[in-house]
């Protein structure tokens, strides 16, 4: 096998962990256990407490925070047990990621075996996953003030660089099984558009998570009754609307998809004959699929297990949407 081979391997594995992470993250959302865990030690965090009297303090200190005094007063050890793991196995596996990233990356560097050009971007990625970390504890932190929940701002932010780090991953990895260097984004069409919709639309969806806006007009097509309903302008100045009006965001993320759905119907009419047939019919339907989720998670009131597969759904759109515009770049250059 190839060196190249073998950096395509890597860092495929390594984008198969962050999207593992950000499914993680999405179920600690959901769990509301984001906010159980109120220290961050990027060094000395990786071990969980070890005995009872490790549990207790740790529990000891969640109580002093306004999720236990607001929401969860009365909890007792087992239930804070049961959040806690959830934030603890995100954490650690950040810690892995890092490691599976880091590690390899200096063998090839020692080694001589990064192609010219690659470096960069290697160092790139592996500054923006240490990023991640910082901006993960920057979201939890503003939710270990006054008002139980995180930031929507800040949990936007952490999930949409998770999803740019895991689509350079994907994006290196699919350069080294097809070439010796970092493919040229120039080139890719529509499929350019494509992703960058895709992209607009996740950071739609952390606006809605972090809002909770799903738990609010759970009816589908229609919205309190219509299809455009009244109160979407409500705030001044009026841009206001579109990150603090939970039913303009929850809005607008509809609107979205019916545009991401279109563009996909576009994508597989304009590109036949001029990619594989499977290639179109995979796309489409994924985004036929990740609709379906989306509307059934709304309207379950958004259970877990919807709510994970929802997140899960747009990695798939979005690595589908890369490969295209990877494919349509590389013929071109």
């Amino acid at each position: 096998m190839t060196t190249q081979k073998h950096l395509a391997r890597w860092l495929a594995i390594v984008a198969g962990l962050v999207a593992l992470m950000v499914v993680i993250g999405g179920l600690t959302r959901l769990t509301n256990s984001g906010l159980s865990m109120v220290e961050w030690r990027p060094v000395t965090g990786w071990l969980p407490p070890l005995s009872e009297a490790a549990w207790l303090a740790e529990f000891e200190k969640y109580k002093q925070f306004p999720e236990y005094q607001k929401i969860n007063l009365g909890m007792d050890l087992a239930g804070f047990k049961e959040i806690y793991w959830f934030e603890y196995i995100h954490r650690l596996l950040g810690r892995l990621i890092g490691v599976a990233f880091a590690l390899p990356l200096l063998w090839f560097w020692i080694k001589r075996r990064i192609p010219q050009g690659m470096h960069l971007h290697l160092v790139l990625m592996l500054l923006l996953g240490g990023a991640q970390g910082g901006v993960g504890w920057f979201m939890v932190a503003s939710g270990l003030v006054d008002h139980p929940d995180v930031s929507h701002y800040r949990l936007t932010m952490h999930l949409g660089l998770a999803f740019l780090i895991f689509a350079y991953l994907l994006w290196g990895a699919l350069s080294m099984a097809r070439g010796s260097n970092m493919q040229s984004p120039v080139g890719g069409g529509l499929a350019i558009l494509f992703v960058a919709l895709v992209y607009v639309q996740i950071l739609s969806g952390g606006l809605v998570a972090g809002m909770n806006a799903g738990l609010a007009h759970n009816t589908w097509p229609l919205m309190e009754g219509k299809l455009i309903p009244d109160g979407l302008g409500v705030m001044t100045p009026l841009w206001h609307n579109m990150f603090e009006n939970a039913l303009t965001v929850q809005f607008q993320h509809r609107m979205l998809a019916y545009a991401v759905l279109a563009f996909a119907i576009l994508l597989w009419v304009r590109y036949a004959g001029r990619v594989s047939n499977g290639a179109r019919h995979m796309l489409l339907g994924m985004v036929l699929l990740q609709v379906c989720l989306g509307i059934a998670t709304l309207l379950a009131h958004v259970p877990v297990s919807l709510g994970a597969l929802h997140q899960f759904g747009a990695l798939l759109v979005l690595m589908g949407g890369i490969m295209l515009w990877h494919g349509k770049a590389r013929r071109h250059g």
